[in-house]
């Protein structure tokens, strides 16, 4: 059966994988409280049992969440102009494999969308940016990040408005890539779609799943990804 569309993850995936320090992510977070009833330490306690919860529920329910339902769930007030910090301090890990855009580049010459659905509480002008400063955001047919829609991988519901966002319909014709065997394997397996994991992320415990999906293939880079497709998987 032809392959209409190949949707990426992002983290880990389009990005090399980094262990981040989520402390450090606290405390760049708390650089845009603005509730003078508490300091930066307690603060950033506070956004570090804010994230464990918000993440839990996507792991758990598939409920998705913004930066700002970050600070509701801290009960801290927040500037969003004060939001530099935390976006200085994630910005290293943001770069795109340089393998991306000849990979992309492949696939939309054989006729195949190409897509992105990321599990993220940022806007989507941060990820556009992203893609954008590193040359490959006009090769792009659509893309789904969650902070705008209800859902968060592995809700087939996620996978299905990112089928969307690229103009295919059958799940069937469509290959999902992803770092990790619960949200993107066994998530895009349970909607419909193939499956192709790239196994070099270091998944945190707390972050795997009730379910590890087995993949339809396994690659070693993106770049894989046109010759495997043309020969159906």
């Amino acid at each position: 059966m032809p392959i209409d569309a190949v949707i990426f993850d992002w983290g880990g995936t389009l990005t090399a994988w980094h262990d981040i320090d989520f402390h450090a992510e606290s405390l760049a977070l708390a650089q845009a409280v603005v509730d003078a009833d508490h300091d930066v330490e307690v603060s950033q306690r506070l956004l570090h049992a804010a994230g464990s919860t918000i993440w839990g529920r996507s792991r758990d329910h598939q409920q998705s969440a913004t930066v700002a339902d970050l600070f509701t769930e801290a009960g801290l007030a927040h500037d969003p102009e004060l939001l530099k910090a935390y976006y200085d301090f994630w910005e290293p890990h943001t770069y795109t494999d340089p393998v991306v855009r000849p990979t992309w580049e492949a696939l939309r010459a054989d006729g195949i969308k190409v897509g992105v659905l990321s599990n993220t509480i940022w806007p989507r002008a941060w990820h556009e940016h992203f893609f954008e400063r590193d040359g490959v955001l006009e090769l792009l047919d659509g893309a789904v990040y969650t902070s705008e829609i209800p859902w968060t991988k592995p809700s087939p519901r996620a996978f299905a408005a990112a089928m969307d966002a690229v103009g295919v319909t059958d799940p069937a014709r469509c290959v999902y890539v992803g770092d990790r065997l619960f949200d993107d394997v066994w998530g895009a397996r349970n909607a419909g779609l193939k499956a192709v994991h790239l196994p070099h992320s270091a998944i945190p415990p707390e972050q795997v799943g009730h379910t590890e999906g087995t993949p339809d293939a396994v690659v070693q880079s993106v770049a894989e990804l046109p010759a495997l497709v043309r020969n159906g998987l």
